[in-house]
């Protein structure tokens, strides 16, 4: 593959099962319930839980989580929309009065949406686990509680939260008040205990009693509305995954309110013309214009579903993707571009996960910004996420601040299946908010175009709307260095 970047890493080959994380510790325990029979699933709940030990600065228990399962025996892929709801007494004249009307403070209790991933968790494991949920959080427990050398990213994410732990009260989460540091040990007993709940009582034991008293008195004292109702009301959905054709593979997505819709308008842009050659600057510039393009939409019409009218068939037809393509400049970038009105007819950790049997799983996990709201329930040893940073607080917006919705998501996990025959192809995903449909986008591009190896995809340079709009500056990593002027000509 021309454009991929020399990193010293190869694609990885094995006939037992696989996991791919973020952190070796959380990849092993992933392993260690794979080698003991379980699902894939069983594998992914367990490696999220290990993170959440060893890279509290990216996802928890108190975060939220979306996951796709390819059941082998049916070819079936299934979504799981682990995201929580605004509280009940939370809206956009509460907001106002609070003196919030121009935006949310990122990291104040009205940021805290109910956090989804116990229930998730506890669901996945349910329906598809061969394991108890005792058995999947013992590794977790045991990092937890025996303490663990502390890796050098996660170090530099938690040196970089400190402050913001310090001002929400999350004790458990330092060392004599201040982040660990690269290699020292860190255990959270607090973490170990919590997880030794749900081990036994599952998310009722999260949702209900102790814990879920300590989430209402950290959020109230903080100016919060959250309710013992409201943690309570929650449920996980399962629901039927949005996907579309590329390069001879159908890309699978979760529906809205994720934004892996913004992934599947970008493909179908690019799949009606010449996208360019592999480390071409015509590749690069077609590539951030569809993404310009589908950001427009996606910033738009994407909210929660049970709320808003999301058109995402009209969305994903070609009809409309005709329609949209004729915005595509292949000289020019066009950072005006609006959203489109379809004719009527959303810091992460992502890791995945396939078992002996071909089943596998896509599972995303994460606190939203770094630690979140940085406000940890007493005895907790988990800070609660800010998801509700992701709402509108424009009124009528599609995407508007509501009681017991769910925000705007930027967390999607994806898969591949082969459109000739429904065979797996694989589960993918990537990290960083906005970045994180571009860089399916991107994935997607290599592996359907250019014979890429998964591996050889991911060390391909890249490019980022950080601002996740069609407004957005453009940046891209040194291994475009050769396309900057041209890029520059071209609008950019």
């Amino acid at each position: 593959m021309e454009a991929s970047i020399e990193t010293g890493r190869r694609a990885v080959q094995g006939r037992g099962g696989m996991i791919a994380s973020s952190q070796p510790l959380a990849t092993a325990a992933g392993l260690r319930i794979l080698e003991a029979g379980g699902h894939a699933v069983d594998a992914a709940v367990a490696t999220a839980a290990a993170l959440n030990v060893c890279e509290p600065c990216s996802t928890g228990i108190g975060g939220d989580a979306f996951a796709l399962v390819f059941d082998a025996s049916t070819g079936a892929v299934s979504a799981l929309n682990g995201s929580g709801r605004a509280p009940a007494g939370l809206d956009l004249d509460r907001v106002a009065r609070d003196g919030f009307g121009g935006g949310l403070p990122l990291r104040h209790a009205h940021t805290v949406t109910v956090p989804g991933a116990c229930a998730a968790w506890c669901d996945a494991v349910e329906r598809w686990g061969r394991l108890t949920m005792a058995q999947v959080l013992a590794p977790a427990i045991d990092l937890a509680e025996g303490g663990f050398a502390v890796a050098p990213w996660a170090a530099w994410g938690w040196g970089r939260g400190e402050a913001i732990l310090r001002d929400g009260g999350a004790e458990s989460l330092l060392i004599d008040g201040r982040a660990p540091q690269v290699g020292e040990r860190f255990r959270n007993p607090a973490l170990a205990r919590t997880l030794r709940a749900v081990a036994v009582g599952g998310a009722a034991a999260f949702y209900e009693g102790d814990i879920a008293g300590a989430i209402v008195e950290v959020l109230r004292a903080r100016g919060g509305v959250m309710s013992l109702e409201d943690l309570r009301a929650h449920r996980s959905t399962w629901e039927a995954p949005i996907s579309t054709v590329f390069g001879g593979l159908r890309v699978w997505e979760c529906a809205p309110n994720g934004q892996g819709l913004a992934a599947l308008l970008a493909l179908n842009l690019l799949r009606g013309m010449d996208p360019g050659a592999a480390g071409s600057v015509e590749r690069l510039h077609r590539s951030v214009e569809a993404m310009r393009i589908a950001f427009a939409d996606a910033r738009r019409h994407l909210a929660d579903p049970a709320w808003a009218d999301v058109p995402v068939d009209p969305l994903l037809s070609e009809d409309y993707a005709a329609r949209r393509r004729s915005l595509l400049d292949p000289r020019r970038a066009n950072p005006d571009v609006t959203f489109g009105r379809p004719l009527a007819t959303s810091d992460t950790v992502q890791f995945c996960a396939v078992d002996a049997q071909g089943n596998a799983c896509s599972f995303i996990n994460s606190n939203y910004m770094g630690f979140g709201s940085g406000i940890e329930p007493r005895g907790g040893g988990f800070t609660l996420q800010n998801r509700g940073c992701g709402f509108s607080l424009e009124p009528g917006h599609p995407n508007a601040l509501a009681p017991g919705k769910r925000p705007y998501h930027t967390i999607i996990p994806g898969l591949l299946t082969r459109e000739v025959d429904g065979a797996l192809y694989g589960p993918f995903g990537v990290m960083g908010g906005w970045m994180q449909p571009q860089g399916h986008l991107q994935v997607v591009l290599a592996l359907a175009l250019d014979g890429a190896d998964p591996q050889q995809a991911l060390n391909a340079p890249r490019f980022c709307l950080p601002a996740g709009s069609a407004a957005s500056p453009l940046a891209l990593e040194p291994g475009h260095a050769q396309h900057v002027d041209a890029m520059r000509a071209r609008g950019h």
